[in-house]
Order: C-alpha cells, then sequence, then structure tokens
C-alpha cells in the first residue's frame, strides 16, 4: 500500500509540472513568416535587433523596429515614399503558441486593426 501511495503522489507531482513555455524574447531575432487573419495575406520577414526586412507580393521593405517591452514593438518604414508609410505601426503579442505568436496591430492615430499569426522559421 505504501509502494502505491508513492506511485499515486509521483504520477500527480509530475502531471502537474509545466509545460515547457516559448520564450517570448525569442521572437525578437530570426526569420518569420506572417499569416494575416481577415485576407490570409502572407508575407516573410528577417529580424535583427533593430531591423526588419520584409518581403510581400517579391518586394523587400525595410522597417526600423523598436521593442516597447517584450510583448509590443513598433515598426517605422526606413524609405518612405507616402504619408502613411512614415506612420508608426504598432504591433502587440497576443498570446503564444510554441512557435508562433498571435498579434493586433494598427497605425498611430488610426482605428484601422489587423490580427494575424507569425510563425518562426529560424
Amino acid at each position: 500500500m505504501k509502494y502505491v501511495t508513492l506511485i499515486i503522489l509521483f504520477i500527480i507531482i509530475s502531471s502537474c509540472q509545466q509545460k515547457t513555455q516559448t520564450n517570448v524574447n525569442s521572437f525578437k531575432k530570426g526569420k518569420f513568416k506572417t499569416i494575416l487573419e481577415d485576407s490570409k495575406t502572407v508575407s516573410f520577414a528577417t529580424r535583427n535587433d533593430s531591423l526588419q526586412f520584409e518581403t510581400f507580393n517579391n518586394k523587400v521593405d525595410t522597417f526600423k523596429i523598436n521593442w516597447i517591452n517584450s510583448f509590443e514593438y513598433v515598426l517605422v518604414k526606413n524609405n518612405p515614399k507616402i504619408l502613411l508609410d512614415s506612420t508608426p505601426f504598432y504591433v502587440k503579442i497576443t498570446s503564444i503558441k510554441g512557435n508562433s505568436y498571435d498579434f493586433t496591430a494598427h497605425y498611430k492615430g488610426s482605428n484601422f486593426k489587423q490580427k494575424g499569426t507569425a510563425f518562426k522559421l529560424e
């Protein structure tokens, strides 16, 4: 009976251990595939400490990236051609699942909102 109790106790304790969680800081650098929720639009990005290079429709744009905290960052296009391109684009990570995160995003001062998922490729 003593061994059965120990085995049950061991099973309970081991089942209560937290599963390994992805570190949110691992999303600050790397290669990503982003899919927008509404339009199923796909883009690819490579991100380092201060820049994000994004490819959409065979066109590459460069953005300065500024992390506000571990879950929020701001993108500003490096060489804006129109006013909208120079408007800061705020991104907030809303949930993390393995090697991906869901986000909401908006332009500063705008009611325009986007939702999507970014998958870390590397």
